[in-house]
């Protein structure tokens, strides 16, 4: 992403989401655990689905995945983005997957199973969102 172009439109914060979005702001990838059965959500919900348990706790990942799947759009053009964007599903480490963007790199050199690390771009409000980029190797 150009850094003088900073035109990404604000997240939308909800009551179950806005840990989320403010972890971002700090530069960290948080996520919504269970308390009871361990199992991380996402996106975040009230009830656990496989427990149905209510009690949650907000856990603080790694920013570390592979691209499981992605996609180039082509049309139309979204002109608030640097076009071609990378749209990817990515499996984090902890096993939920989020879907964002992988910048920092060539469109051809993206692949699935391409380890990434979370970084964060700013926003035209000052807040921020997850993306990725290709991981150094551990």
């Amino acid at each position: 992403m150009t850094e003088n172009k900073v035109i990404r439109p604000d997240p939308m914060l909800t009551p179950d989401t806005a840990f989320f979005w403010e972890a971002a702001e700090r530069g960290e990838l948080m996520a919504q655990q269970c308390s009871k059965c361990g199992k991380y959500e996402h996106p975040p919900r009230p009830m656990c689905p496989q427990c149905n348990s209510l009690d949650k706790r907000y856990v603080k990942l790694s920013g570390k995945g592979t691209v499981y799947s992605w996609c180039i759009p082509r049309y139309p053009l979204i002109p608030i983005f640097d076009n071609p964007l990378v749209t990817a599903l990515i499996q984090l480490d902890e096993g939920i997957r989020l879907m964002s963007n992988v910048v920092g790199c060539e469109v051809d050199e993206v692949t699935n199973g391409m380890k990434v690390e979370v970084c964060f771009a700013p926003t035209a409000g000052g807040k921020a969102v997850p993306l990725f980029r290709p991981r150094k190797e551990d």
